[in-house]
């Protein structure tokens, strides 16, 4: 922390995480709370001396019936400012972890309501960064777990991605609060932040009774971050000698082939990223499975076995190990045909397809209807997943089977790299 002021601090770091090529535009995710609506403060005189526009957001999650009120707040706060506001509101389904859900939830709200804002700013703060080293630390979390929060983050989405940005990682939440407070700003104190049945709360408060100083916390985060890039390094090298993509007739399947002897060959923590990269890949998801799931699968993989984790399905052969798309994972995702559509987050339609086809995944009917010829060297299981287009229950088009124009379904990216450091929260 030097002497420089909060908004001097600030500045610092937008100019860090934006420039020099400045957008026009980006986005805030405010909450109504003190370190949000400190942020929107600060990002209100930047903005205003940069010359660029200001987006604001709210997500109600609808857990309270105060969040409403905390919203309207907020939008009156950025009327006031002379920025557009918009609030979204979420309903859990009361399924699964409520934290996780409403996390992935405010990505998928905000990622919809961005339009052409590449970048969208989020408060956490170091006692942030301090309480979520701690419960993964308590999880039994890797190097990546433990390097924390990322203070920029790339989300991707069927846009081409947004940037989610943290300016104020480096900040205690004190510090938000005495700032909010000077300026007189409005802000409300969320009561689930004393609620000990959330984890971060119970963090919080061990925290305070254990002594535990945030700098600490924040300063290892920093360190594992430092140590997770150097890893992913590592796997990213290996990765370009021992995993390849997979063509058919000259067409991308969109599975992917391991070297075996390449993979028994390195260490265990370069085979756990290979892995969990290549099953992110062949899923277009952006988060790795959990650990343990993943620890056990790379046991079986290396003893000659196989299964099925994160909508992917892995078999060893010879030679090597393939990953291929589960077929029960798209079995029933199916969309008409339009030239540049996104399928299964990775395959586009081609721009010469005729209108009036479906696009789906080839199934078993589809593996049926293969011409006679049809260069196929993969198994049917992993063909059934591959992309083909339908006019009804005719196939018309699969490039893997060399059946149709190569440019009918073409891969959405150019699919990026195997291994890289997953700071992805």
């Amino acid at each position: 922390m030097t002497g420089d002021s909060l908004e001097a601090r600030f500045a610092a770091r937008m100019g860090a995480l934006l420039g020099p090529d400045f957008p026009k535009c980006i986005g805030l995710a405010v909450s109504g709370g003190g370190d949000s609506m400190a942020m929107l403060a600060l990002a209100h005189g930047w903005a205003r001396v940069m010359g660029i526009g200001l987006r604001v957001v709210t997500v109600d999650h609808g857990l309270r019936p105060e969040a409403a009120a905390e919203a309207a707040a907020v939008a009156a706060e950025c009327r006031a400012l002379g920025h557009p506001h918009a609030t979204l509101r979420w309903h859990w389904d009361g399924t699964g972890n409520l934290q996780d859900a409403a996390r992935a939830a405010r990505l998928d709200l905000i990622g919809g309501w961005r339009g052409d804002v590449g970048h969208v700013l989020y408060a956490h703060t170091r006692d942030d960064q301090a309480e979520t080293v701690l419960m993964r630390l308590l999880r039994g979390s890797g190097v990546e777990g433990l390097a924390g929060m990322a203070e920029a983050r790339r989300v991707p989405d069927a846009r081409g991605g947004w940037w989610l940005l943290r300016p104020l990682l480096s900040e205690t939440r004190a510090d938000l609060r005495h700032y909010a407070d000077t300026l007189r700003l409005p802000y409300v104190d969320d009561p689930s932040n004393a609620d000990p049945r959330f984890d971060r709360v119970r963090a919080r408060q061990a925290m305070a009774a254990l002594g535990l100083e945030a700098d600490g916390l924040a300063r290892t985060a920093a360190r594992m971050a430092r140590a997770a890039e150097a890893l992913a390094a590592r796997a990213a090298e290996v990765a370009a000698r021992i995993v390849t993509d997979e063509t058919q007739a000259g067409a991308p399947t969109g599975d992917l082939l391991i070297d075996r002897d390449g993979l028994a060959a390195v260490e265990r923590d370069t085979q756990m990223r290979l892995l969990a990269g290549a099953l992110q890949r062949v899923a277009s998801a952006p988060y790795r499975p959990r650990a343990q799931a993943l620890e056990a699968l790379l046991d079986r993989v290396l003893a000659g076995g196989g299964g099925t984790l994160h909508g992917v399905e892995v078999t060893v052969g010879r030679a090597a190990v393939r990953l291929s798309r589960e077929h029960a994972a798209v079995a029933g995702l199916a969309a008409p045909a339009i030239p540049g559509a996104l399928w299964d987050g990775r395959w586009r339609v081609g721009a010469g397809v005729a209108p009036g086809l479906t696009i789906r995944a080839l199934g078993p009917d589809g593996w049926a209807q293969r011409p006679a010829d049809a260069p196929v060297a993969a198994p049917a299981r992993a063909a059934r997943a591959w992309p083909a287009l339908f006019d009804g229950d005719r196939l018309v088009a699969c490039p893997a089977l060399g059946l149709g124009p190569a440019d009918a379904i073409v891969p959405a990216t150019g699919g990026g790299q195997i291994a890289q450091s997953s700071n992805s929260h």
